[in-house]
């Protein structure tokens, strides 16, 4: 798999924590440096783990599958993008958000809530690369670094993106799904 569209990948996969990571910013403006590390290195952790133990569970059976394989790839992207695009459109009170985002447990329930797609993501790995060991290590960072900016945005500028980096990350994972299955069509895969 091409670095570009690792690196796409995880951009994309690190949008739910980004948006997540901006209202937290912009519901405690005061974070301190610790509370946004300990939301980063949670986030780039999980979202890391997560692809690790769906590249393992679908190496279980990926030969089996060969013959469409991409049709399974496209529909899990498709799939995960598809439900970040239509949560970006649902209202989301103030009393959905957390009291304190910056506890463990808070923390950790969001890093989980957040990381559940990487899950499929790391199935869809499974079937068009042999190694993940690149691929984590970006999703991790990429998640990392873009969970610490999304705090510091939202400390600047609130809510006004939350939505539309959703739809950005859906958009990335749906694209990349139609060039998997673009190019195994196409080479008679």
């Amino acid at each position: 798999m091409e670095v570009f569209t690792i690196i796409l990948i995880a951009v994309g996969l690190a949008m739910d924590t980004f948006a997540v990571s901006v209202a937290a910013g912009a519901a405690e403006r005061k974070l301190h440096i610790r509370h946004a590390m300990r939301m980063a290195v949670f986030f780039g952790a999980f979202q890391a783990v997560m692809p690790l133990i769906g590249w393992f569970a679908g190496e279980g059976f990926k030969d089996s599958i060969a013959a469409y394989d991409h049709w399974i790839a496209f529909g899990l992207l498709a799939l995960v993008g598809g439900k970040m695009i239509l949560e970006s459109f649902k209202l989301k009170d103030d009393k959905d958000k957390p009291v304190d985002p910056t506890s463990v447990l808070v923390v950790l329930t969001l890093a989980v809530a957040t990381s559940i797609d990487a899950l499929a993501v790391g199935v869809t790995l499974s079937l068009v690369t042999d190694s993940i060991l690149f691929a984590v290590l970006m999703i991790g960072v990429i998640t990392f670094v873009l969970s610490l900016a999304g705090i510091r945005i939202g400390m600047k500028v609130g809510h006004f993106f939350e939505n539309k980096i959703e739809i950005f990350g859906g958009v990335i994972l749906l694209l990349i799904g139609i060039k998997i299955l673009v190019e195994h069509l196409i080479a008679g895969k």
